[in-house]
């Protein structure tokens, strides 16, 4: 960590001419971005775009998950500038990864919201860069869904979630973060039988075909193994990677919309996640980071870090193909 930069560094994220590289300014001033990244609308020469999706309609019971983005970028700033602990890459140093602002819609216009958001995502894989979103409630994966599908075709789906969200609803028009993989099935955007949930530890009769490992066989076979069952599953295909913070027990991350016991521990999400590295990762995002029920911040935290790793397994992939 070059401390001695720190003196004369500040706002790398509104820098003029853009920033790549970490960034050594110090945790508590500065503009804060996600890692400091450069803010930018212009994708020319941008690798991965990171963007804020701060919409909170349809959470079944705490709302706040709109104030998610803005609580993870500020969280990611306490991280390390050096390159991510146990990886091999430096994806900030390595690719030219911005921070893409927030998506704007009319939150009066709710129906309005989906297409808004297809096309946002739509805009920045025309431009070549792949997406990291940052929710948000858990409908959001849905049309960013849209947007991967009529680039790469049918997906395989790497969830990591206490719930399923694959609750029968055939319509289409409906907001709902619990049916959204539902439709995302029926409309042909994952393909079930090499798509993975994991941790999952609520009670639905019907997943789909999708492939479960819940969070009592992660507890009993351990995080390494579990992630060399999800690599088993999803092979070589292209991978969208979703991970509900409530994945995590509530004990390590209290602030989401729908806590459930007997979760993840950060540690075993970390170690899955790393041991992740090679999968054909060609988007994702981190979802239901919900503020106001955590005042220690240790949610928006480990939703940073979630990201973070979601970087670092995109990086990790694209520089295997290249």
């Amino acid at each position: 960590m070059a401390l001695e930069d720190a003196k004369n560094q500040v706002d790398t994220a509104i820098a003029p001419g853009g920033h790549k590289g970490p960034s050594f300014e110090n945790t508590f001033g500065g503009v804060t971005s996600f890692l400091r990244r450069s803010y930018t609308k212009d994708l020319t020469g941008v690798d991965l775009a990171v963007t804020g999706v701060p919409f909170d309609q349809a959470v079944t019971n705490r709302p706040g998950t709109r104030l998610g983005p803005r609580a993870i970028r500020e969280a990611s700033s306490l991280q390390a500038p050096d390159a991510p602990y146990g990886w091999d890459i430096d994806p900030v140093s390595e690719y030219n990864v911005v921070d893409y602002g927030d998506l704007a819609f009319d939150y009066a216009n709710i129906p309005a919201f989906p297409a808004a958001l297809t096309a946002h995502i739509t805009g920045i894989l025309d431009a070549g860069a792949a997406s990291l979103c940052l929710g948000g409630d858990h409908y959001i994966s849905f049309p960013i869904l849209r947007a991967y599908a009529a680039k790469f075709g049918p997906l395989s789906l790497l969830q990591f979630d206490a719930h399923t969200d694959t609750w029968a609803d055939d319509d289409m028009s409906r907001v709902d973060h619990g049916t959204m993989f539902y439709k995302a099935v029926k409309e042909g955007l994952v393909d079930p039988k090499r798509s993975v949930q994991v941790g999952i530890r609520t009670t639905n009769e019907d997943t789909l075909g999708v492939n479960i490992i819940d969070a009592r066989e992660v507890h009993s076979i351990g995080p390494q193994a579990t992630a060399q069952k999800i690599k088993a599953i999803l092979g070589d295909y292209q991978t969208y990677l979703t991970f509900d913070i409530d994945c995590l027990d509530p004990a390590f991350a209290p602030g989401t919309g729908t806590p459930v016991w007997g979760g993840l521990s950060s540690a075993q999400a970390s170690i899955i996640l790393r041991d992740l590295a090679g999968i054909n990762m060609v988007g994702g995002d981190v979802v239901e980071v919900s503020p106001p029920f955590d005042t220690t911040g240790a949610t928006a935290i480990a939703g940073a870090h979630v990201a973070t790793e979601l970087m670092c397994l995109w990086a990790w992939n694209k520089r295997a193909r290249a």
